[in-house]
C-alpha cells in the first residue's frame, strides 16, 4: 500500500481507537464505537481496499474524478466508498476524504456520545487530567454539568448555556467562542496569563475535531 502513513494518522485524532473484524479481515478505525474507516485486508493481509464514509454527492464526485475511488466494497454504497490502496488518489486528498468521514460519523453520535469518545468537555477541558476527577467529582459529561465548582444543584453555566440552552455538543459549534461566560466562571487561582493561554488550549483542543 503506497499510503503507509494512514495508521499513524488516523491513530492521532482524537478519540480513535483501532481493532480487526476477524471474519472480514478488516482493520477498522472507530470514534466512539462507530467505524468510520477501514483497511480492507486480503487473505495474505494485503491492502485491497481503504473504506471510507462521505456525503453522497461528494462521493459521486470523487468516483467520477479517480477510477480507484469506488461504491463501497461490502458496505451501505450510497455513503461509503472504497479506495484502491496502490491507486492514483492524492495523498492530501485522502486524507481530506478520511478527516471528512471522521466528522462525518463523529457528527452522527448523541452528543453527550460525542464528548465522551473525544475525552473533552463541552468547554475543551479534559476531565481526565483533573485531580479530582473520579473522586469528589465525577466529570462534566457524567455529571451533566454539574461539577464541583458550580452552583448548588445546577450545572456549570458554561454548560447550561452550550448543551441546554443551544443544544450544542460543545462551545466549537458556538460563533461566540470564547464567550463571557467563559471569563466569568474562569479558575480564580489562575493568573490573567495563564487563564489566556488556558483558554487557547481549550480552544484549540475544540476546534481540532
Amino acid at each position: 500500500m503506497r499510503y503507509t502513513w494512514l495508521d499513524e494518522y488516523l491513530l492521532q485524532k482524537r478519540g480513535v481507537t483501532k481493532d480487526l473484524q476477524p471474519v472480514w479481515n478488516w482493520v477498522r478505525y472507530m470514534i466512539g464505537g462507530r467505524m468510520f474507516a477501514a483497511v480492507c485486508l486480503d487473505e495474505k493481509n494485503k491492502p485491497y481496499y481503504i473504506n471510507l464514509k462521505l456525503e453522497p454527492m461528494e462521493g459521486e464526485f470523487y468516483r467520477a474524478q479517480y477510477p480507484d475511488v469506488i461504491p463501497g466494497y461490502y458496505s451501505d454504497k450510497l455513503h461509503w466508498n472504497s479506495i484502491r490502496p496502490d491507486g492514483a488518489v492524492p495523498d492530501e486528498l485522502l486524507r481530506q476524504m478520511l478527516d471528512q468521514s471522521y466528522a462525518l460519523v463523529l457528527a452522527g453520535l448523541p452528543k453527550k456520545q460525542q464528548r465522551a469518545a473525544l475525552g473533552l468537555t463541552v468547554c475543551g477541558s479534559e476531565c481526565g487530567s483533573c485531580e479530582l476527577y473520579g473522586q469528589s467529582c465525577p466529570g462534566c459529561n457524567e455529571a451533566a454539568g454539574r461539577v464541583f465548582h458550580a452552583p448548588a444543584g445546577k450545572p456549570c453555566p458554561i454548560y447550561g448555556c452550550c448543551v441546554n440552552k443551544k443544544h450544542l455538543a460543545t462551545c466549537k459549534g458556538c460563533p461566540q467562542l470564547p464567550c463571557a461566560i467563559w471569563q466569568a466562571v474562569r479558575d480564580p487561582s489562575l493568573t490573567e496569563e495563564e487563564f489566556r493561554q488556558d483558554t487557547a488550549r481549550r480552544v484549540e483542543r475544540l476546534k481540532g475535531v
